[in-house]
């Protein structure tokens, strides 16, 4: 039994995070990380490694222990391996100056690389080769170039950091240290606060990281980042749509829940690390992670016929036989935010005029004139389904994906807190329609697409349309696209039943 004298925790994996979007990265999971690289690289006194966001220094520090191993036979001498590793394989650019600190303290176990204690005994300069150099946002129209930042939140003084980083705020990140690594590797910043949402909208900053260390064209790139990017959004679809169609991705590792990685950080959409092989060109090995269940298939990141990464190795044989069909998606009659055009935030009044239709707007309804609507005017009179933009819900699996859908009268609209489904030419469809949106499958897959709490029209695109002259149950359903019991109970353990509604 371990006690207070003989226990010497690792203090990298008892530190304390900067911040929810600036995670230290637990030793436990970088050595998984450094597991997906090939093994002879660890006896490689030539291959090169870089960090190119180090906060903790604990990826370095890791490959350090390996790389001392690796070469015994080849330097026999620690010193001089040491030296020789330190100096010459491994790199660095910290994101602020004092995780630059940190990070010399944990690789060369001295706050400076020339310290009278560093176990390297080469460098004649404090930075070593893990550096820090404060760098500014460039602005234009208000903006970052580089990364997007709002000018008005981020042009500060020198007493506050400027979160603009070395490595993605220039045009040549391979002139940073003029040569050329073996390996990229780290935990890039995840987000930056963008000014918008009343505060709470983020611009994502984890793709910069990758797409500059791809120009660099290592032989090896592994980064772990937020799982969210396979479903795209806010400035990364074009990052989704190159990384999804690149062959030379050949590992992925993908937990559904976050704090699996990072323990107590709930990163929403969960977090991944991949391999990403310059030489190499082929499916991808995709490892699942849901709790305390794992599985391993390797398959092309995109189906036949699809722009959209399926998370789920187990959903694979659903989704291709409901594909096979070649229905239409029901994200053809979703519509997109803002369906009569107005924001969430609108005025209402409790008692209607004679020029006035129903408003259902969140957190209050109410009646506004037929004339404030400037989109879908056609909508107003007919028959629709309402369901919510965006759905959270904590705890493990099953979820329920979605809000309960209701029906929408003819002389009514909404906010953009709701979306509009159809619309249909009478209540009868309408109370199919949600019948079908009740169904476990429906939701189930929806959930593929769906890494956030947002659900706007494009997590719908894997559904397929059906005849809404007639209601649908799951068993329906099961039967039509001919799914076994392993599916069906694979889909039950996912999304748990909804109540239809026929409103």
């Amino acid at each position: 039994m371990l006690t207070s004298t003989n226990y010497n925790p690792d203090v990298l994996s008892c530190i304390a995070n900067l911040s929810s979007d600036e995670v230290f990265t637990p030793p436990q999971l970088v050595n998984r990380i450094l597991d997906l690289l090939p093994a002879e690289i660890w006896s490689d006194k030539k291959a090169t490694f870089l960090d190119p966001g180090c906060k903790s220094g604990v990826f370095l520090r890791e490959i350090a222990k390996r790389l001392d191993k690796g070469l015994e036979q080849q330097i026999p001498d620690r010193q001089k391996r040491l030296n020789h590793i330190f100096k010459n394989q491994l790199f660095g650019l910290a994101i602020t100056e004092l995780t630059a600190l940190l990070s010399r303290r944990s690789v060369y176990c001295s706050k400076t690389a020339n310290g009278k204690y560093s176990v390297c005994d080469t460098f004649d300069e404090p930075q070593g080769n893990i550096r820090f150099k404060r760098v500014e946002h460039t602005w234009e129209k208000g903006r970052c170039v580089f990364c997007g930042a709002n000018k008005e939140n981020y042009e500060r003084g020198t007493e506050l950091e400027t979160h603009a980083y070395q490595f993605s705020h220039t045009k040549k990140p391979e002139e940073l240290f003029n040569m050329k690594f073996d390996v990229i590797i780290g935990n890039p910043p995840y987000q930056l606060n963008d000014g918008g949402g009343m505060g709470t909208s983020a611009t994502a900053l984890y793709h910069f990281f990758v797409e500059q260390a791809m120009k660099m064209n290592p032989r090896y790139l592994t980064m772990i980042i937020p799982s969210r990017w396979f479903s795209g959004g806010k400035g990364v679809d074009d990052f989704r749509g190159k990384t999804l169609h690149d062959r030379r991705v050949s590992k992925i590792v993908d937990y559904f829940d976050s704090t699996q990685c990072f323990p107590g950080v709930d990163i929403s959409g969960g977090v991944c690390y991949f391999l990403w092989e310059r030489d190499r060109e082929g499916d991808c090995t995709v490892q699942s992670v849901r709790g305390d269940q794992r599985t391993v298939m390797t398959r092309p990141l995109l189906e036949r016929n699809s722009d959209s990464f399926i998370r789920f190795n187990e959903a694979i044989s659903i989704t291709r036989k409901i594909g096979a069909k070649e229905e239409p998606s029901m994200e053809q009659i979703i519509s997109p935010r803002k369906p009569f055009g107005f924001s969430s935030i609108v005025l209402v009044k409790d008692k209607a005029s004679t020029d006035s239709i129903y408003m259902h707007a969140y957190p209050r309804s109410g009646f506004i004139k037929d004339s404030q609507v400037t989109q879908n005017q056609d909508w107003i009179a007919k028959h629709k389904v309402f369901i919510s933009k965006a759905y959270g819900e904590r705890g493990g699996f099953p979820y329920l994906v979605l809000a309960k859908p209701f029906m929408g009268k003819p002389g009514t609209c909404c906010s953009e807190t709701y979306l509009v489904v159809g619309p249909f030419t009478s209540a009868r469809q309408c109370g199919n329609a949600m019948s079908y949106i009740s169904t476990n499958l429906f939701r189930f897959l929806v959930l593929l697409k769906k890494n956030t709490q947002n659900a706007p029209r494009g997590v719908y695109s894997l559904v397929p349309m059906q005849d809404f002259t007639e209601t649908w149950t799951d068993e329906k359903l099961y039967k039509k696209y001919g799914l076994t019991k392993g599916e069906i109970a694979f889909i039950d353990s996912m999304v748990r039943p909804m109540a239809a509604n026929n409103e």
